[in-house]
């Protein structure tokens, strides 16, 4: 892996369909040597993920366009334009686009890696201005059978876990 410069032209990112929002990759561990990885989300409103928990990384949002709810541990935090959260490693959360209106964020990950997870999971996003489709049993089921590779879980309302991980903490 190396460090170098980077400059990501408009629309030329790699592009994931992700459960229905849409990720474009800015900056990868590839190109950062491992330091971080950057994308942008495009969330529809009602969009976003699952209670989840990175072990590995921090994750840090910063709200361009519209607004979005994140629950942090026992904190909510209605975030919209201009608005920068971090979440430290190892902390249960989640956001969810509140608005009527879609929502843009970067979003940032450290150290990098979580990047390859989504190439491997997420179909991609040849034409970015399709309709996001419906996540597909396959796609979910191969997430579930990832994750704990990639040192993220996913947490369910009833408590529960995807990740055989959470037996672990």
């Amino acid at each position: 892996m190396s460090n170098k410069i980077v400059h990501a032209s408009a629309q030329t990112g790699q592009a994931y369909w992700g459960a229905g929002d849409l990720y474009v990759f800015l900056v990868t561990g590839e190109e950062s040597g491992g330091s971080y990885f950057t994308m942008e989300a495009l969330v529809p409103p009602g969009g976003g993920p699952p209670p989840h928990i990175h072990h590995r990384e921090e994750e840090q949002f910063y709200v361009l366009e519209g607004e979005v709810t994140l629950q942090a541990a026992e904190q909510t935090i209605h975030a919209s334009v201009g608005d920068f959260v971090h979440v430290p490693r190892g902390t249960v959360h989640a956001f969810h686009n509140v608005g009527k209106l879609p929502a843009r964020m970067l979003i940032t990950y450290s150290p990098a890696g979580i990047e390859k997870l989504f190439e491997r999971v997420f179909p991609r996003a040849d034409d970015r201005m399709a309709p996001p489709p419906s996540p597909s049993k396959e796609m979910l089921a191969r997430f579930g059978e990832l994750e704990a590779e990639y040192g993220l879980e996913t947490v369910w309302t009833d408590g529960s876990s995807m990740s055989p991980q959470a037996d672990e903490h």
